[in-house]
């Protein structure tokens, strides 16, 4: 007997200890509570005082679980409600309408699980369509260590990153086009344009034309896709050429990558222009510096920087630089790892609000 309810929790539970089920819960009911609410405003109204406050922000709170369902099983819901109502109690029907509200919710329940199933194994697909999208591994790249990776806040992702040889590259020894790229917003319209970046990048590419060239169509390819500016892509591109290690680049609005020269000073990329998607026709300047041999390029999106703990403090470019300066020798895989799992311990339990994507390239 004690065997077969081991044996049952085990499968309810997946294995997992009370206090990563806690953890688990904890960070579903903060992702849900930030679902449901992200639509309320919870401003207090003049004169309003705080008692009818709180039953107006329950009554929103409410209201924007019952949004989230189709109208049919709104009105699933409503039924199995009345039938708990207390006045049943007074008309003898008490046991049958609290029973036939348990089979409504049950119903209820079996027909939201449907739909997450579903969802889930269309999200899985397209998980595994954009895997496609981005490198299984770094290239072997002349006089260059390089490691990324990234972290999707939900199931698919809105970053983009790259690197690979461009087929016109009027070099005789030919280069290499280093892309990294985050679409405004998250989960699936952002991989979906993710999705349109990369198709559009690889296409362009292999165009014989200068960087700003390049990054200009991008830009105009982006403006169709982009509902007007809403839908923007900031991007960093670059063009190495391991012969002369000069390094030619394009920033569009994307977080500034840190260049560590082996003396220890401090460059920044910036040189670029306005995001892609946003404005037609726009021209993009380039800029240009040469890799030493012990110099570190460090390129990432917002969400490095700005991945939060439970007290709602930033990770911040201050820790990210502490802990670059302090590990210069190591190799690009292991400083990757260091970095990442120094962001999962300064974030905790807190659920991941922005997509995670790191490249670390090193002159050898």
């Amino acid at each position: 007997m004690l065997k077969g309810v081991r044996k049952f929790w085990r499968r309810i539970t997946d294995g997992l200890a009370l206090g990563q089920l806690w953890n688990q819960f904890h960070t579903d009911a903060r992702t849900s509570y930030r679902l449901y609410s992200q639509e309320i405003d919870s401003r207090r109204m003049p004169g309003t005082g705080r008692v009818r406050h709180l039953f107006r922000m329950i009554k929103l709170f409410l209201w924007a679980i019952v949004d989230k369902l189709s109208p049919a099983r709104r009105v699933i819901l409503l039924i199995a409600l009345i039938l708990f109502f207390p006045y049943m109690h007074l008309t003898g029907f008490s046991t049958n309408g609290i029973f036939w509200g348990c089979v409504l919710l049950f119903l209820l329940l079996v027909l939201e699980i449907s739909d997450r199933v579903v969802m889930k194994r269309d999200l899985q697909i397209a998980k595994e369509i954009q895997a496609w999208l981005l490198p299984p591994g770094p290239p072997q790249v002349p006089g260059l260590e390089i490691a990324f990776a990234t972290r999707p806040a939900n199931t698919v992702a809105g970053d983009y990153y790259d690197v690979f040889p461009r087929p016109a590259s009027p070099s005789q020894g030919g280069t290499y086009l280093i892309a990294i790229a985050d679409v405004a917003g998250k989960s699936m319209p952002a991989a979906m344009l993710m999705a349109t970046y990369q198709a559009s990048l690889k296409t362009l590419a292999g165009v014989s034309s200068s960087l700003t060239d390049l990054a200009g169509r991008m830009n105009n390819y982006a403006c169709g896709n982009s509902e007007n500016g809403r839908r923007f892509t900031t991007t960093f591109i670059a063009e190495y050429d391991p012969v002369t290690r000069d390094l030619i680049y394009v920033n569009a609005g994307h977080d500034q990558p840190i260049l560590r020269r082996q003396s220890g000073a401090i460059e920044r990329l910036a040189a670029g222009g306005i995001p892609l998607g946003i404005q037609e026709n726009t021209l993009y300047e380039s800029g240009s510096t040469t890799l030493q041999s012990g110099d570190w390029l460090v390129i990432f999106t917002d969400g490095v920087t700005e991945a939060e703990n439970i007290r709602q403090e930033e990770y911040g470019e201050v820790r990210f630089m502490v802990l670059l300066f302090a590990n210069q020798t190591m190799t690009p895989p292991e400083l990757l790892k260091t970095i990442l799992a120094d962001i999962e311990h300064f974030v905790g339990n807190t659920p991941q609000h922005d997509d995670i994507t790191l490249m670390l390239l090193k002159a050898v």
